[in-house]
């Protein structure tokens, strides 16, 4: 059991960021490990977005550039993997073609005109939340971009839960989906809303309460877009992974930002 946590680890680091850790296993159980650890690998990147904007914030930079650092260092920390994802999603259900037309429209390495205009709109929805966040606090706007980032990898545990099915063969979407047994990702659920919640707590009031309705919000997005990509791809690929994740960030962010 160590050891098929240590791989899953380092499937859930090796597969959702750039960090330079080599994944080791590949088969459904360390897919199963990793994708139920995919929380903790956002928590890193969360930190890693969340440190430099708040230092950015306290030299005196102002909350917009701060914004956009925190949002700048996880799509490098991801090399863009899921804005990638998020812009073939978006391509793929713009086409308004049938599955199997989408998805080979999803896989060409040119970015459409749907695929633009919705990186466009969701990078400019991340830069403004945070940009309100951090107009509050440097803690505000770290606890923020942390608490996104969380969600957003919670997201994924979700989406590979059972009953999942994957759109194609091969890939990453077929490698995780249908792994996590229903009753691991809602106890991987529970423990990630508590602990954003316990985040929130730290800034006073109703912080707490504001930050786990931030999560919960993001989830019931990205289940909503999870929903429609299956009923139009027949299941899910890497790419809708990429969409979920972006997607489900920014509703928390803009949750938070209210």
């Amino acid at each position: 059991m160590t050891s098929l946590n240590s791989h899953g680890l380092r499937f859930a680091f090796g597969t959702l960021t750039a960090l330079p850790v080599r994944v080791t296993r590949w088969d459904r159980e360390t897919a199963r490990a990793g994708m139920m650890c995919a929380p903790l690998a956002g928590l890193l990147v969360g930190l890693l977005a969340a440190v430099p904007g708040a230092l950015s914030l306290l030299l005196g930079s102002g909350p917009l550039l701060a914004a956009v650092v925190s949002v700048a260092v996880p799509a490098a920390v991801t090399r863009g993997l899921h804005l990638d994802g998020l812009a073939d999603t978006a391509d793929g259900l713009g086409s308004a073609k049938p599955a199997g037309e989408a998805l080979r429209v999803m896989k060409q390495s040119d970015i459409g005109p749907f695929g633009v205009i919705t990186l466009l709109l969701v990078l400019l929805a991340q830069v403004a939340a945070l940009f309100e966040l951090f107009g509050q606090s440097w803690a505000h706007g770290a606890a923020g971009a942390v608490v996104a980032a969380v969600a957003a990898r919670l997201a994924l545990t979700l989406a590979s839960r059972q009953g999942v099915p994957p759109a194609r063969p091969e890939g990453l979407g077929a490698a995780v989906a249908g792994t996590v047994p229903r009753g691991g990702a809602a106890a991987v659920a529970v423990l990630a809303v508590v602990a954003c919640a316990g985040a929130g707590a730290l800034l006073g009031g109703y912080g707490a309460a504001h930050h786990a309705l931030a999560v919960v919000v993001a989830l019931g997005v990205a289940h909503l877009l999870l929903r429609h990509c299956v009923r139009r791809f027949g299941g899910v690929t890497g790419d809708v992974f990429g969409a979920l994740e972006e997607t489900a960030a920014t509703a928390a962010l803009v949750v938070l930002a209210f």
